[in-house]
């Protein structure tokens, strides 16, 4: 009866929203599960989500929950770390229409802005006039003005720039109850009551913040009401968390930025050294001083010597003043070693470590989970090392690690930390160092947050810092405010327990039956819960578009801004189908198929995601399981078994070809096999690259020359669909002297990586297809060769999919260790060889799949050695295999394209001389000709067509069949 009446409350609920605003609501489950967390370890389950269009839109919506008891929160892109963005009730999406810069004041260095803009987006408004919004988290390229100001945000830049309430100027305000306010300095727009609370506690106000700390973020900002500080409103209502009212504009202050910067990289021996150095470093007017230790800085890495570092950036006038600048700060440290980076591209690679380490600090170096909890507390800046000390020796105390890292020049500190959030004894410990490290923080004069608020995660302990009689004082003001309780109940003002609202407690305790291995994902691998839980919400796919360094991930949110088309959408539906609460059809659900059918499995969020979520193994998982003795889509017949069809079509590609070009016969052919429309379907090969070789080879099975042979994997793509790029790359192998091995197929074709079956979910059939595969590659393994496979996508399969498919086969790992590039298989088997010398510029594309799991270095250092010169593009060309081709995909497919791939061509297509256009990928080359009729090729073939005629160099022996 209950929740027969719950649902009939938010079906009236919804129904009256629908008539009073113009903007979307969706009570259904998959938008209530997209809400249910922010980054943080909190989780807690909205009854709706509207997305208003305007200010009036955000009133009417207010008015309606007033009406019918409902709270509200007003979200931005939910990368709050303390689970402050989470929240029953309504949750209004203040991302989806709110998301204008209204006007830019040059002269006064102020811009007013809707709180749905996202901080690079009003950075790069105001960038022409040489002005930029001080406050950078680093989440700078999906947060919102609006989620920026609820928290009271810093980013690196603070200590040159403050906080966002530092450069807030007036605020438009929609409360609970109805008023529509206007926030600046002065009492106008306070509500009633205001002006005499403060005048009435004027003694504690004065005495109860502490003083000295730059980053002093937690509690209500009642100090800025004081007389002494102006009286400012509008800095009060920062880092209020969502709970006095919901912005709906702001007028913020600009800053001039620097036309240039360096960057001082400084070696100490440990981060408590670093830290004690940083508050030095102040009086020389550096923009930022951050610091981070070893553990989270990738191997390889080629900063100064230490253990850890300090990045100090400069600006100036001309890059010369700002080298100077760093220079000056490097000879005045007292650091092991330091450099300075004056290049932007250098420095932006650096920055992208310190940026990505809200990510790679939830794995611990054993690949153990750690967690956010004591995320970002802030002392003085001279107290910083001895803090640091104490906070290593607290966690030792309690048996807990943890990786520091964060705002050193402002005393404000970040960490994960290793907590069992899973067992009940785990959340006790978790409590109690919460409490413990609380009172540390005070004893050493700081503030519980230092950036990203309190939330659910520091709000309870507030009385440790600021006594009874002041928390007090901030309930009273958030009922001035708010005195019906209903913006965003439960964080900072009255909150919720900090142990209560674990998003971990709804995830099944046993483990999950899943077809892959999952082999980094708990104690011993295979579980699917911890793969789902790798997504703690940072939000790096969130990115609309294309910028410096742009990555691969996430091709489908980009086309769309849908969140449910982000990786992390994604993940949180997974999660909320694991935890059966609002997701309740399990392997079937409905909302994770939807949500999943517009990724790419372009792979990219394996290796762009800082904390590694895999969402193309995700997706053929679930796949695998939702059609679990169901019939299939067609798509997945035709596509899924294409080395099947290809094989069976090799002897009438004629035949076929010329039917093709008929158009009803293509029409009904694309029908029957769930080929969108809009595609032409490609011409098979009328020579397979098979036959040819064996002619090549003279029927043997491969040419063998000690020290520099290599397998060449007869991939489905390369045998059937583009012959040339077989032929090119022996052309070019034989050239540099590499001997060439053919795999034992057996019957004609049958030896396949699984592609297709992967992509499509079917997990069986891929294991049986890999597992003929090994048999025939075992003799070829024991012979310690490198497999040369020239379709990437194929190369990544055997890489990833194949040993955690088949993680019981120890062939299966040793194949996947055998792979090579075609670059990596020159540069490897040939290292002498001095490719032609060709002399042209390049443009296309870098292959998806060999970004995420293969890299190009090899393929970077071969072009720079033939005298190919240019970038390729990042991001993923919008075909991805069976994708593009699938009915319903074709707009995603092209607007994928438009981000990176189309418009990189286009701009190459302009210049003084023709480009060379690269794509390694058979679908990259083919959207590159369906979109445009552009003629790209594989490298190898590129290097073939500079080869001059001649015999092979180096003694060869044939080599008998195994």
């Amino acid at each position: 009866m209950a929740e027969r009446e719950t649902e009939a409350a938010a079906t009236a609920l919804a129904t009256a929203l629908r008539a009073a605003v113009r903007g979307e609501v969706d009570f259904g489950a998959a938008a209530r599960a997209l809400t249910t967390m922010d980054a943080s370890n909190y989780r807690r389950v909205p009854v709706g989500v509207v997305a208003p269009r305007d200010a009036e839109d955000v009133a009417a919506a207010l008015a309606v929950c007033r009406e019918h008891g409902v709270p509200v929160l007003p979200r931005g892109a939910g990368t709050s770390i303390a689970g402050q963005a989470t929240g029953v009730g309504v949750v209004l999406d203040l991302t989806r229409h709110l998301r204008s810069v209204l006007s830019i004041d040059a002269r006064a260095r102020t811009a007013v802005v809707q709180p749905g803009v996202v901080l690079d987006d009003l950075r790069d408004a105001v960038r022409t006039h040489g002005l930029t919004f001080g406050p950078d988290p680093s989440t700078h390229n999906r947060c919102t003005l609006g989620g920026m100001i609820g928290n009271n945000s810093c980013g690196a830049h603070s200590v040159a720039w403050g906080t966002t309430a530092d450069n807030v100027s007036e605020l438009s305000v929609a409360t609970y109850g109805g008023a529509a306010l206007r926030l600046g300095r002065g009492w106008d727009g306070a509500p009633p009551g205001l002006r005499e609370l403060v005048e009435r506690d004027l003694a504690l106000l004065r005495t109860g913040f502490p003083a000295g700390l730059p980053r002093r973020i937690s509690g209500y900002a009642l100090d800025a009401l004081l007389p002494e500080a102006g009286t400012d409103l509008a800095r009060a209502f920062c880092g209020s968390e969502g709970t006095l009212g919901v912005v709906t504009e702001a007028t913020v202050r600009l800053v001039e930025s620097p036309p240039a910067r360096a960057l001082a990289v400084l070696g100490y021996p440990d981060e408590s050294a670093a830290a004690e150095a940083a508050a030095g470093l102040l009086p020389y007017g550096p923009l930022t001083v951050e610091g981070m230790a070893e553990d989270l800085v990738p191997a390889g890495h080629r900063l100064p010597r230490g253990g850890a570092w300090l990045f100090v950036e400069t600006g100036g006038a001309s890059p010369a003043e700002a080298r100077a600048a760093a220079e000056t700060i490097v000879r005045a440290a007292d650091a092991l070693d330091g450099t300075v980076v004056g290049d932007p591209a250098g420095q932006r690679a650096l920055w992208r470590v310190r940026e990505d380490a809200a990510g790679t600090a939830t794995r611990m170096p054993d690949g153990s989970e750690a967690w956010p909890g004591w995320e970002d507390c802030a002392v003085p800046p001279a107290r910083l090392g001895a803090y640091l000390r104490d906070f290593r020796a607290l966690l030792a105390q309690h048996g807990l690690r943890g990786t520091p890292y964060g705002h050193f020049g402002d005393g404000c500190i970040h960490v994960r930390v290793d907590f069992d959030l899973l067992s009940e004894a785990g959340v006790r410990r978790f409590r109690r160092f919460s409490e413990e490290t609380a009172h540390l923080v005070v004893a050493h004069g700081g503030s519980l947050s230092g950036e990203h608020g309190d939330g659910l995660a520091r709000a309870e302990l507030l009385p440790a810092m600021y006594g009874d009689e002041l928390v007090a004082l901030f309930g009273r003001f958030k009922d001035l405010w708010d005195p019906e309780g209903g913006m965003n109940p439960g964080a900072l003002a009255r909150p919720a327990r900090l142990d209560e609202n674990l998003r971990f407690a709804v995830l099944p305790r046993e483990r999950v039956e899943v077809a892959f291995g999952y082999p980094h994902d708990g104690p011993s691998g295979g579980d699917f819960s911890a793969a789902v839980r790798r997504c703690v919400g940072v939000a790096k796919c969130r990115v609309a578009g294309p910028g410096p360094g742009a990555d691969v991930m996430c091709p489908s949110y980009r086309a769309t801004g849908e969140e449910q088309h982000s990786t992390r959408g994604r993940a949180r539906l997974l999660h909320e189908m694991l935890a059966g609460e609002i997701v309740t059809d399990g392997w079937r659900s409905a909302e994770v198929k939807d949500a999943l059918d517009l990724c790419l499995s372009c792979k990219g969020c394996r290796s762009d995601c800082p904390v590694g979520v895999d969402m193309a193994t995700y997706k053929a998982e679930f796949l695998h399981h939702h059609y679990a003795g169901r019939l299939r889509p067609a798509e997945h017949y035709a596509m899924g078994w294409l080395p099947v069809w290809l094989r069976a079509a090799a002897p009438f590609a004629g035949v076929l070809n010329a039917a093709a070009r008929l158009k009803p016969l293509a029409a009904l052919a694309k029908r029957l096999a769930g080929i969108a429309p809009e595609r032409t379907i490609p011409r098979l090969a009328q020579e397979t690259f098979g036959p040819w070789l064996r002619r090549r080879l003279g029927n043997r099975t491969g040419v063998f020359r000690p020290g520099r042979s290599a397998v060449l994997w007869p991939d489905t793509f390369t045998e059937h669909l583009s012959p040339s790029v077989g032929r090119a790359a022996v052309r070019v192998m034989e050239a540099a002297g590499i001997g060439i091995v053919v795999p034992p197929a057996g019957r004609a074709g049958r030896l396949c990586c699984g592609l297709t079956y992967v992509s499509t979910g079917q997990l069986d059939r891929a294991r049986t297809v890999m597992r003929r595969t090994l048999d025939r590659m075992e003799p070829l393994l024991d012979l310690g060769l490198p497999v040369v496979v020239l379709e990437p996508s194929c190369a990544a399969a055997l890489t990833t999919d194949l040993p955690e498919l088949l993680g019981d086969d120890p062939r299966a790992a040793r194949l996947a260790a055998s792979v090579r590039t075609f670059a990596q298989a020159l540069e490897e088997c040939a290292p002498d060889w001095r490719p032609p010398r060709l002399d042209r510029s390049v443009a296309g594309q870098t292959h998806c799949h060999q970004h995420a799991v293969l890299g190009d270095e090899a393929d970077r250092r071969l072009r720079e050695r033939a005298g190919l010169t240019g970038e390729l593009s990042g991001g993923c060309c919008g075909l991805a295999g069976n994708f593009g081709f699938e009915r319903g995909h074709y707009d995603v497919s092209v607007a994928c394209a438009e981000d990176q791939l189309l418009p990189s061509v286009r701009a190459a297509a302009r210049g003084p001389r023709p480009a060379e256009l690269l794509a390694d990928g058979f679908s990259c080359r083919t959207q590159l000709d369906q979109l445009g009729g552009h003629r790209a090729r594989h490298l190898a073939e590129v290097l073939a067509e500079g080869l001059r005629d001649g015999p092979a160099e180096g003694p060869a022996e044939g080599l008998e069949r195994p």
